[in-house]
């Protein structure tokens, strides 16, 4: 297996202008915030055949350590639908047991259930809900992926005020 050591950035489609804003906080000096995309991986095109690009995606989250999961009703909806990209992602995440920081898209700080795949909900995955912020999903990255390698712990968790307070937010 090769050495895992990229954030997979998952979303559904209609969700891509957040991935590219990501991208900018990551290629901002000014912002620290930065992740070695998985997306650079394998290269799909558009015209590829849905087969193609599923080989492709499997790729990218076989060299994926952790994912963040932009959530939105797009993500739940298409992420528990059984037949779209994101659908596919999710299922390979549960199956190779990747840590979930689900960004939420809304800038709600809690757990939205509203915006996380039935699949994850169904498994009881232990999954972070967090802002879409730079600084609470860095903060997430360091501290809750650690911890899920860890084991023991189950279902969608959030972070106390005390954490934003404590990052200036």
């Amino acid at each position: 297996m090769s050495y895992r050591n990229k954030t997979y950035v998952a979303f559904a489609s209609e969700d891509i202008r957040c991935y590219r804003l990501m991208e900018a906080w990551r290629d901002n000096e000014h912002i620290d915030f930065n992740f070695f995309d998985a997306h650079d991986l394998y290269v799909a095109r558009d015209t590829s055949k849905p087969e193609s690009i599923k080989a492709r995606l499997g790729e990218r989250l076989k060299n994926a350590k952790q994912v963040v999961l932009l959530g939105s009703s797009h993500c739940k909806k298409k992420g528990g639908d059984g037949v779209s990209f994101l659908a596919y992602e999710v299922g390979a995440i549960i199956r190779l047991g990747l840590p979930v920081v689900v960004a939420n898209l809304d800038g709600g700080r809690k757990i939205d259930k509203s915006f996380i795949p039935q699949s994850f909900l169904d498994a009881d995955y232990y999954t972070i809900s967090v802002s879409f912020q730079p600084a609470i999903i860095k903060c997430a990255l360091d501290n809750y992926v650690p911890n899920f390698a860890k084991g023991g712990a189950s279902g969608p968790h959030y972070y106390k005020p005390e954490v934003y307070k404590d990052l200036g937010l």
